[in-house]
């Protein structure tokens, strides 16, 4: 599963890599955690342009009874979310990339799980495979919520967790965001593991493990003295 990832990069680079016109000024998050907001790309079919939302993190289906759903999920396997009461229709008509710059797993190392950061060894942000929703109260709030999408793990992240996010490639960006397109035939072939030679990875400090830490020292890679982790090329 992905629980927890980041995205501090500027509003220019922002709008390079996902060539959106309007980015608001997003603070930078380097333990961005679920039932925050989260920074999305979705098409827009009346003006055909990409456009930046922030959604909540942890889909929260329309036919929900409360919003306490979307906790539960964050992620959606890619192997069956075309058939899965709470993703299949989001599957069809709601995709979006959620905008990060790394993520995180953990390790199990003896008496404590040692978090591990990873991402594209040119720095650059990327888009997970995201579903969006759109939930209303009894009372009428209405939440926008989304899930990432997760696929068996590259070899990169085999010795730390057996799923990774999926990371789309860029040349992916236009058919998963597209709402006319819907055959699973076209979308599920996208959803596959990002080339490990294309990542990196190292052990950071396990302040992150709280996600009330928001600071660069979360994705501070950890010295040779400070963990018996060795460094994931």
């Amino acid at each position: 599963m992905c629980g927890r990832f980041s995205l501090s990069v500027t509003q220019e680079v922002l709008a390079r890599a996902f060539h959106v016109e309007e980015v608001p000024n997003l603070e930078p998050q380097y333990n961005i955690a679920p039932t925050q907001m989260v920074a999305t790309v979705l098409y827009n079919l009346e003006n055909h342009k990409r456009e930046l939302q922030q959604l909540r993190w942890g889909l929260i289906p329309s036919w929900a009874k409360d919003s306490s759903m979307g906790a539960k999920l964050i992620n959606a396997r890619s192997e069956s979310v075309a058939e899965k009461p709470a993703f299949r229709s989001a599957f069809k008509h709601r995709r979006c990339l959620i905008v990060a710059d790394g993520f995180y797993e953990w390790q199990q190392q003896r008496d404590k799980k040692q978090p591990y950061y990873f991402r594209l060894r040119d720095s650059k942000p990327f888009g997970f495979a995201g579903l969006w929703e759109e939930w209303q109260s009894l009372e009428g709030e209405q939440i926008k919520s989304c899930t990432i999408l997760t696929t068996q793990a590259n070899e990169l992240l085999q010795p730390i967790h057996d799923r990774m996010p999926v990371i789309l490639q860029q040349q992916d960006y236009d058919v998963w965001l597209d709402p006319q397109i819907h055959a699973a035939n076209v979308l599920q072939p996208l959803l596959h593991p990002y080339p490990s030679e294309a990542m990196t990875s190292y052990p950071v400090n396990t302040v992150v493990n709280n996600p009330r830490h928001n600071s660069s020292e979360c994705i501070t890679p950890l010295s040779t003295g400070n963990s018996s982790a060795n460094q994931l090329n």
